[in-house]
């Protein structure tokens, strides 16, 4: 161990007592990061496909001359995503899973801490991303889409090759910030018993009634991770967004 390394039998100091921690039960933190990690990823992938098809439903137009049966589903799917994402968007998520968790189990249906977890962060997670998608698609210019619709393909086959190819990658950057905030906010869910890093710091710390060594311990674990994912993301960034160098072919057209 570091401190007997050291010469130090006994930690003493706040420093020592981190060391101390993190070596004796570098076990539970080490299942708590893991799990941290793996409702931050399902919770961010499943929530971004959500989202994606939530911000369809969102953007989807009604023409004046659209048939009723067509109207009527659209403007309820369209009501359906609106709420949804104002009610995940306007509660806090430590509510959230509170009511998901327990809610579900008091109808009698078999549910573990961990997937309601996973549950509370696709869906809150779906409803941000939703909001993100809308403003995505609206970022692409009509006039694509008019070309398209003008060379005989269906709205429906605009969207998912002209459109959301172009939208997904301006969606990106905000992807990766919510996976960093996921990776934070898994942290309330400790108040369902999901055995996270906060939760393996909060019992590592009653142990010894060191909650605020223990605490640091896990703030420079979430440091560390959220640091190097962003700097991964950093890099995604600027590989997908190509070189900077390039000339424009006029601009050799024109010197010939």
């Amino acid at each position: 161990m570091l401190l007997n390394i050291f010469g130090i039998e006994k930690p003493e100091n706040s420093i020592e007592w981190m060391i101390f921690l993190a070596e004796k039960y570098a076990g539970m933190f080490w299942k708590g990061t893991v799990l941290t990690l793996l409702i931050a990823v399902l919770g961010t992938l499943l929530g971004f496909l959500l989202g994606y098809v939530i911000g369809i439903i969102q953007d989807a137009k009604i023409g004046r001359g659209d048939p009723v049966l067509r109207k009527a589903p659209i403007r309820l799917m369209k009501f359906i995503a609106a709420m949804y994402v104002e009610i995940f968007r306007d509660t806090p998520m430590i509510v959230q899973a509170m009511i998901i968790y327990f809610g579900i189990r008091q109808a009698n249906i078999g549910i573990t801490p961990v997937s309601a977890g996973v549950l509370v962060t696709v869906l809150n997670t779906g409803a941000y991303m939703a909001e993100t998608v809308r403003a995505g698609i609206g970022s692409i210019d009509q006039g694509q889409r008019e070309g398209a619709w003008a060379m005989g393909m269906s709205p429906m086959k605009t969207m998912l090759y002209i459109v959301l190819p172009q939208a997904f990658k301006n969606i990106i950057p905000e992807m990766a910030n919510t996976f960093l905030t996921n990776l934070k906010m898994t942290s309330v869910l400790n108040v369902i018993a999901v055995q996270e890093l906060f939760m393996a710091a909060k019992t590592v710390g009653g142990n010894y009634y060191k909650y605020f060594e223990s605490y640091l311990v896990i703030a420079v674990i979430y440091f560390v991770l959220c640091f190097a994912f962003n700097k991964v993301f950093q890099f995604l960034e600027k590989r997908m967004g190509g070189k900077l160098d390039y000339a424009l072919a006029v601009e050799y057209m024109d010197n010939d």
